[in-house]
């Protein structure tokens, strides 16, 4: 229990000040090697783990036993803090919630995150009030751990094409805010502008995912602009994934294997996975 308090500590401190990168694994063997790489702390995706399990990436796919043993699969792998991406806390009220905080914290991460769009798969968010009372059931489970968790709240309106998305997410983050999130996401915009916009306007810490594409701002441009967490969502396991594809594609259509020249040497991959 230190050891995890001393991660969560750290993960505090992280969101403070400054701007940090929080790359996402989505098992241990990712895992290792972003904490080999040095990152301060890491992030699951649930993107990945449904990937690496089968499934597709939309609501309902993962179940939460499935991303809670993944967590804890991740968690037990690394010496540094993990933030877990717990979806929508698999929660239809603030019981549900409150559960959903407590397995993130025995599987040993110490983030946690709520969006604000229902698992029935319509794309639609949830009302406001509503919105703002889990982010309240979700802050208050956090907050009454003896192990305190940072609690990243997201506003899902780029994702769900609200038709005033910027606006309406300044609304929402800073009522999830005022909720007692530790950490404010808006998944979707990723021009400089818009991105200004929400960390000038949102009264907290934010998270923006970045390397979705080539093109996209780097470290430095976003931290110039004050975003405090950089994430990468699913899109290091989507690498993977291409690389894989291309291998077999290879293979099936030319018989032959250049695709191993970019593997990782067995000794370096041995040396990781014991740490």
């Amino acid at each position: 229990m230190s050891d995890i308090r001393t991660k969560a500590i750290q993960f505090q401190e992280l969101h403070k000040k400054g701007t940090f990168l929080m790359p996402n694994a989505w098992d241990a063997g990712s895992a290792k090697i972003l904490a080999a790489a040095g990152f301060s702390a890491i992030a699951t995706t649930s993107a990945g783990i449904a990937f690496g399990l089968g499934k597709p990436d939309y609501v309902g796919a993962l179940s939460r036993d499935e991303n809670m043993t993944a967590i804890e699969a991740i968690s037990n792998a690394v010496d540094c803090p993990v933030s877990a991406d717990t979806e929508d806390c698999y929660g239809v009220d603030a019981e549900g919630i409150r559960d959903a905080i407590g397995l993130t914290l025995l599987a040993g991460a110490v983030g946690a995150s709520i969006e604000d769009s229902p698992r029935d798969n319509t794309g639609s968010l949830y009302d406001i009030e509503e919105a703002v009372d889990r982010v309240t059931a979700a802050v208050e489970a956090a907050n009454s751990l003896d192990v305190p968790i940072v609690l990243t709240a997201r506003a899902e309106c780029y994702l769900t094409r609200h038709p005033d998305a910027l606006k309406e997410s300044i609304k929402r983050l800073n009522r999830y805010r005022e909720a007692g999130a530790h950490c404010l996401y808006a998944p979707g915009p990723a021009d400089k502008e818009t991105l200004a916009t929400l960390v000038r306007e949102v009264d907290g810490p934010i998270n923006v995912v970045a390397g979705l594409s080539a093109d996209s701002l780097s470290y430095a441009e976003l931290a110039e602009i004050g975003v405090r967490r950089i994430s990468n969502g699913g899109v290091l396991a989507r690498l993977a994934l291409a690389s894989l594809r291309d291998a077999a594609k290879e293979m099936r259509e030319s018989g032959t294997f250049s695709f191993a020249a970019n593997a990782i040497p067995d000794k370096d991959a041995n040396e990781i996975m014991r740490g």
